[in-house]
């Protein structure tokens, strides 16, 4: 199957606890590379929330990074400050997890429903709507999109706090299991739960490849 869609891609920094889950977006890049489709990552050009040891898994107190810079690192250096996103140059706007969605893209990961949410990645969402194109979210990542866009249909497998805080945002959570894709037509929103589920790696690729399958598909 070949797309020739041009996907934006948004990364949230480098390592599951701090920023992007790595396998998530890898495996996002290759599904839409194998279907043919571009992409172009993005970040925002701020610091992290904080640094976590990932061998450790403790706060490192006293280290910064910024989340643009570590973003680069899973696109090889191919990345743009997300304040130069235009949604009028791409077709889709796809989202990979980590928690660095939680703590960068958004405060989720310590305000829960009361968050806030990056002013470029909301204004992202919001014009991609605008214009009709499609959003696809993995992993923690539609309790991002369920804050800005309301009402929203959205999954993260099963995780009750979290289920509970995206109805407190007012939008809708539908419980799935791997592989599972909830598509919200009202939005052309596209949400898949990965590794907010017990996942194996294969599993992983199993869930972006078919939330990007439909993605490609809303094109």
């Amino acid at each position: 199957m070949s797309n020739s869609a041009n996907v934006a891609v948004v990364l949230s920094g480098c390592g599951v606890f701090d920023g992007a889950e790595i396998h998530e977006s890898v495996f996002t890049l290759l599904a839409l590379d194998r279907r043919g489709a571009r992409y172009q990552c993005f970040a925002p050009d701020i610091d992290q929330a904080h640094v976590v040891n990932h061998l450790t898994h403790q706060i490192a107190d006293g280290e910064s990074r910024n989340v643009l810079v570590e973003s680069a690192r899973i696109a090889r250096g191919a990345i743009k400050p997300l304040s130069q996103f235009n949604a009028q140059d791409f077709d889709a706007l796809a989202f990979p997890g980590g928690f660095g969605a939680a703590k960068n893209l958004s405060t989720f990961a310590f305000d829960g429903a009361d968050c806030t949410v990056d002013p470029d990645v909301e204004r992202a969402l919001k014009d991609m709507v605008a214009a009709g194109k499609p959003i696809a979210a993995l992993c923690i990542t539609p309790a991002v999109v369920a804050k800005v866009l309301k009402g929203a249909d959205v999954t993260i497998g099963q995780d009750p706090g979290t289920a509970k805080a995206i109805e407190a945002m007012g939008a809708h959570h539908t419980p799935t299991e791997h592989k599972g894709v909830v598509i919200d037509p009202n939005y052309k929103l596209v949400t898949a739960p990965c590794y907010m589920l017990d996942s194996t790696i294969s599993q992983i690729a199993d869930g972006a490849d078919a939330a990007m399958e439909v993605l490609l598909g809303m094109v």
